[in-house]
Parts: C-alpha cells; sequence; structure tokens
C-alpha cells in the first residue's frame, strides 16, 4: 500500500472534508451489533506481558524478515516461516493458499470467528536505510533477471505482528473463547493476492467463516500512536497497462515509422486533463503513470510502448468515466499517429480492488480497548480517508463480513517531533527506500493485534 499520512498524525481533522463527503454516502456501512463489554485493565495487562515476554523473539523474526524480502506471489520463504510458527503453537496450518498464502486456525471453544491478516510481498525498491539488517541482495526473477527488493511498506512488521499476536492469544487461552484464524497473504502490492486466494476457494476449502475480520499496517506516523476509524479509509485501485502499436525503423528516417515513443508521450500528458477537465472537481481522484517501457538503442524507433497506470478512485462512476477517457484517448492518438484499425491500443487490466470501508459497530468496539493499551489521546478516531489502497477487504466481500482495518505508527518519536517542528511531513514514508520500521513498533503492533482480537472474543467478566 501507498499512502502519505497528514503532517500531524496526534491532531488529525476532525472530519473527512467536503470532496470525500460524496463518496461516503455513496458507499453503504455495514453496522453489526456487538454488545460485549470493554477489555478490563487486567486483561490488557495480561496482554502486556506476553508480548513484552517475546519481544526478543519477535525483534530478531523481524530484522529476519526484512534482510529477506520477496515480492508478491514468491514469498514462499516468509511463508515457511510463517507456518512454522503457527503449527508450533497448535494452529492447523494449510499452506499454499492463492500460491503462497498461510492459513492458520486455532479453535479455543464456542464463541465468534476472527480472521486476522498480513501481508507478506516486499516492493521493487533499493534500500538506503543502512540499516545492520538492511535487504543488500537483488531477488532473481523466474525469467533470469534480478531486481531489487525491500521491504518499503512494512510488511515484514506486519507478519510480525501476526506471529506476535498468535503466541500471546494461545499463551492466553483461558482468557478467550472462539476461534482465531490468523492468516498471511501474497501479493498485497499488486493488488491480486487477496483475489488469489479466494479464486483458490479459501472459502470452499472448510475454513470456519469469519464473523469479524482485521488487518493493520504500518504508517509513517510516531510510534504509540494508531489510527482507527470508521467509514471509508482507503480509495479503490486499479492496476492497467496500456500498449501502443507502432511501426519501427531507423532513428534516421523516422518519415518510414509510425513511432510509438512519441504516441506514449502524448497519452500522459492528454491523460492529465481526466482529473483537471473531465471529473466533477468534488470527486477525489488520481491517474499516475507509474512506468514506460520503450525500446531500447539510441538510434532504433521501436514497434511498441507500454504505459503502467495505476488509478485510484472512491466511486464506481468515477472509475468508469477515468477508463472511458483513457480509452478514448488512446485511440484518437492513435489515429493520429496513422495507426491502422488492427493495430489499435490495447488495455489490460492487472489488478483491481474497491475502496475499504471499516465497520462503523466494530471499530467503536474495539477503540475503547485500544485506548486502555496506548492511553488516552493515542487512539486517533476521526481519520482522514487516504488515496492509497488495500485489497485486504476483498476477501471478505463474497461473505460480507464486517472488518477493521488500523494504521499503525512505526516512526521514532523524536525523528518525527522535530519533522513536524520543522513544518515538514515525517521524510521516510511508505514506499520510500530510507523507510524503516522503529524497534520499538515491534511489540505495540503485536498488542494492537492482540487487543483488537480480544475485544470480541475475551470471555465475559
Amino acid at each position: 500500500m501507498n499512502f502519505h499520512l497528514p503532517r500531524n498524525l496526534a491532531l488529525l481533522p476532525l472530519a473527512l472534508g467536503a470532496a470525500l463527503s460524496l463518496a461516503t454516502s455513496a458507499l453503504a456501512e455495514v453496522n453489526t451489533a456487538i454488545t460485549d463489554a470493554p477489555l478490563p485493565p487486567a486483561l490488557i495487562s495480561k496482554v502486556n506481558n506476553a508480548v513484552d515476554a517475546d519481544t526478543a523473539r519477535l525483534t530478531a523474526i523481524f530484522k529476519d524478515l526484512h534482510q529477506h524480502p520477496e515480492i508478491g506471489f514468491t514469498e514462499k520463504r516468509t511463508a515457511a516461516i510463517v507456518a512454522k510458527n503457527l503449527k508450533a503453537l497448535g494452529f492447523a496450518v494449510t499452506e499454499g493458499v492463492g500460491q503462497t498464502g498461510v492459513v492458520g486456525v486455532l479453535k479455543n471453544g464456542p464463541g465468534p470467528t476472527v480472521w486476522f491478516r498480513a501481508d507478506m510481498d516486499s516492493n521493487s525498491v533499493r534500500e538506503a536505510t543502512g540499516l545492520p539488517y538492511a535487504a543488500t541482495a537483488k531477488q532473481r526473477l523466474a525469467d533470469g533477471s534480478e531486481i531489487d527488493v525491500m521491504h518499503a511498506c512494512g510488511h515484514d512488521a506486519h507478519v510480525t505482528w501476526l506471529l506476535g499476536m498468535a503466541k500471546a492469544m494461545a499463551t492466553m487461552k483461558a482468557d478467550w473463547s472462539g476461534t482465531l484464524v490468523a492468516y498471511a497473504q501474497p501479493a498485497e502490492e499488486v493488488g491480486t493476492g487477496a483475489q488469489a486466494m479466494v479464486e483458490d476457494k479459501l472459502w470452499e476449502r472448510g475454513f470456519p467463516k469469519p464473523d469479524y475480520a482485521f488487518g493493520t499496517h504500518t504508517a509513517p506516523g510516531p510510534v504509540g500512536y494508531v489510527a482507527s476509524s470508521p467509514g471509508v479509509r482507503m480509495a479503490g485501485v486499479d492496476q492497467l497497462d496500456i500498449t501502443f502499436y507502432g511501426i519501427g525503423g531507423h532513428g534516421s528516417t523516422p518519415q518510414m515509422t509510425i513511432d510509438p515513443v512519441v504516441m506514449a508521450a502524448q497519452a500522459v500528458l492528454a491523460y492529465q486533463t481526466i482529473i483537471s477537465r473531465n471529473l466533477d472537481p468534488q470527486a477525489s481522484a488520481v491517474l499516475s503513470v507509474g512506468s514506460i517501457v520503450v525500446g531500447r538503442d539510441n538510434n532504433v524507433i521501436p514497434d511498441s510502448a507500454v504505459l503502467k497506470l495505476n488509478l485510484r478512485w472512491f466511486t464506481p462512476e468515477v472509475r468508469e468515466q477515468m477508463l472511458k477517457r483513457i480509452d478514448e484517448i488512446n485511440q484518437g492518438v492513435a489515429i493520429a499517429a496513422g495507426v491502422s484499425t488492427d493495430k489499435m491500443p490495447t488495455r489490460l487490466m492487472k489488478g483491481n480492488s474497491g475502496p475499504l470501508i471499516n465497520d462503523k459497530a466494530l471499530v467503536a468496539r474495539i477503540n475503547p480497548a485500544l485506548e486502555g493499551l496506548l492511553g488516552k489521546g493515542k487512539v486517533i478516531d476521526q481519520f482522514p480517508s487516504v488515496m492509497g489502497s488495500e485489497d485486504f477487504q476483498e476477501a471478505f466481500k463474497p461473505l460480507n463480513t464486517p472488518y477493521a482495518f488500523m494504521l499503525v505508527g512505526v516512526a521514532p518519536p523524536d525523528i518525527f517531533a522535530k519533522a513536524q517542528a520543522a513544518g515538514k511531513p515525517f521524510p521516510y514514508a511508505n514506499h520510500n527506500p530510507d523507510f524503516f520500521v522503529d524497534l520499538a513498533a515491534i511489540p505495540i503492533g503485536a498488542k494492537v493485534n492482540t487487543v483488537a482480537v480480544l475485544s470480541v472474543l475475551a470471555k465475559p467478566r
């Protein structure tokens, strides 16, 4: 996931803003009645003790995962670590779901079933942190090529938090009743991992169906803060490739070619008018071109060019309007260049997720417990929606499961405070080569996960 937080995570606005009001009203929220009593301080103290006793192990796991990142659908080493740890805790483990996904089930008497996700994949980024456990090796792909890889979005922390929560819950079985499913998802960064698990018959394999679902994600805010808000949290996303087809030739005779480089350049500039001139100014959307793949030699005009696009949106109508205008621009550029009708540009849709919408009742249930864990004012419950996206929710759409997705601060508080004092956002945002997770966030994330689950599964007191 790629997103940017407001400059001061501790002092966020109380409203989402007018630009998102239409999206919020257009997207329905699931209101699920939850009547359990809040977690008592004694139980939160047990969580603190259990995770504190496990922190050294969790820190070692995190450093190992950070040093060995794997991109989407190649997370075999990471999946093996998850499976091994869950099996040791008594979970019934199924591997290879959606290629590399892992599902662990721990049954502990009657009660609700809670699913908790950690995504496993890394980014194609060259790490620049200089950490002693930094990722330095390239990853070799199936075609023999090598790429830089880095956990620049904190999925190594997510996996570690999941394993920390799993051990705490296994240790505290006398304090809760129900079923906990801890699962590790592949390929969140490309937006297809959750759907891959569903298409691999996730809900037909006999796993207990979820009553509630949770997920957490690193955020470049200070350690000790959590954003847990109801309603629309993140935008929908599409990943798509546009291919222009031309006629290649010698760079010295462009009149004998149809240049796809020029077509690609014209399209990129024309796309910028979609947001500014075709969409309602009150409709939030983003269209970014992340890559142009075309040619190799200085003196050769290639015969094709590929544009890799990323779209963000909050309503289906805005999404369809963007796709329609992209197609029209592509066709217009190609026709103007003299491309024949049988070689018109093509559009390949590679991944799609809808907006992430936290369940209002579930968020209201867990937030008092999170505040009991972190302290008053440390749980941000009016956090603005972001244009970043997730595919976490796609796994639960077929079942209409109520869910809550939380953002956990991982920035060193002193560095964050200095950035704020200088009027700058925290410099090490997600997907940045310098992004890092403060080790102090490792036990806190595990505690946040555990307290969220206990908010639903704890035995009545």
